[in-house]
């Protein structure tokens, strides 16, 4: 089974990036902030930067190991690398892109496997976001790579080309099923293109686990913060009917199914929070009266901000509710709903 292997220490600007991980064949994403090392990595990893010490291998293939004095240069690594921005020449077609850099062959099949047979002749000043992004991986599979790395697959690509193109690489990177290792600054593009998802900070892996595992048990605020939730923070007691009730910083109480005491963090996802005009009887616990703040539109979602708060709606609640900066609102979500991390 084909896999990439990694336990290396790379010394960056601010820390040493100190990573183990091993990559079947399935599509890992790391995220992160900028500067975390995620690049550094892929660097690494295609011989672009020398880790201090330990060793980089794929399958029995070693292509760094630091105590046996091995280091193989680029060009012997079999990685396929697209780069962030993509990186085609301008004064090139897109068949000689492809075939640039030692492309073995299979340039006509690859075209039509990513769709841009009809603009092989074409230069890249003439393709779409989505085709130059089409273009960039043939080329990076032209090499017939043992291993495949993706920096920030999806940044140069408008919000309107983004959706559709990133069903797309999710649907093509299953049907490779290479180890592959992508990084990203955004969750939502890791937690559809990935299998599992590694949280990098500050050259350390905060956590590792499938979208799923990281939304629903976060390792600690940062992790929940990147997967794109609310933290609060307040302190526990226990509260009726085997609840916990948590006195927030602004003195609300809220409720929570969690067991937990003392000095805690809060977890609440946007989607869990529902908003109105005022209190309404429903079966959530937890109600926080707030001031709207902004109103921004991410795709077919509204993303409303309440101070430390923010709910994501849909379009038609935010015209029902005529929601705007400065209305007062009811924002509610359930005991269900809210996750409690004790804070060290």
């Amino acid at each position: 089974m084909a896999s990439l292997q990694l336990d290396l220490s790379l010394p960056l600007r601010a820390f040493d990036l100190e990573l183990a991980l091993e990559v079947g064949p399935e599509t890992v994403a790391l995220v992160g902030p900028s500067g975390a090392g995620k690049t550094s990595l892929l660097r690494a990893i295609a011989g672009l930067a020398r880790p201090e010490r330990g060793t980089i291998a794929s399958d029995e293939e070693v292509w760094f190991d630091s105590a046996h004095g091995i280091d193989r240069r680029p060009e012997q690594r079999s990685v396929g690398f697209v780069f962030q921005e993509y990186a085609l020449f301008p004064h090139l077609s897109v068949e000689q892109n492809i075939t640039f850099g030692g492309g073995r062959g299979g340039t006509a099949g690859l075209l039509r496997r990513l769709r841009i047979e009809g603009v092989a002749n074409a230069r890249p000043t003439e393709l779409s976001g989505g085709e130059r992004q089409r273009v960039a991986l043939a080329r990076a599979l032209a090499r017939d790579p043992q291993v495949l790395l993706l920096d920030e697959p999806m940044a140069a690509l408008d919000p309107h080309t983004r959706g559709a193109v990133r069903v797309e690489l999710h649907d093509l990177l299953r049907e490779l099923a290479l180890p592959t290792l992508l990084v990203s600054h955004d969750f939502e593009d890791a937690a559809v293109l990935a299998d599992r998802v590694g949280v990098l900070v500050d050259g350390c892996l905060r956590q590792v686990g499938s979208p799923e595992e990281l939304l629903a048990t976060p390792a600690d605020p940062f992790v929940a913060t990147f997967a794109g939730a609310n933290v609060l923070s307040g302190t526990a007691d226990r509260g009726a009917d085997g609840l916990t009730a948590i006195r927030l910083d602004d003195r609300t109480t809220i409720y929570s199914t969690d067991e937990a005491f003392g000095a805690v963090d809060v977890i609440v996802y946007p989607w869990d929070v529902s908003l109105a005009l005022g209190q309404r009887p429903d079966s959530a616990l937890n109600h926080v009266t707030g001031e709207v703040l902004s109103v921004s539109r991410v795709g077919n979602r509204v993303r409303i901000r309440l101070g430390a708060l923010t709910a994501e709606v849909t379009t038609r609640s935010v015209e029902r509710l005529e929601l705007r900066p400065g209305a007062q609102v009811v924002a509610s979500f359930k005991a269900t709903a809210t996750r409690l991390l004790p804070r060290s």
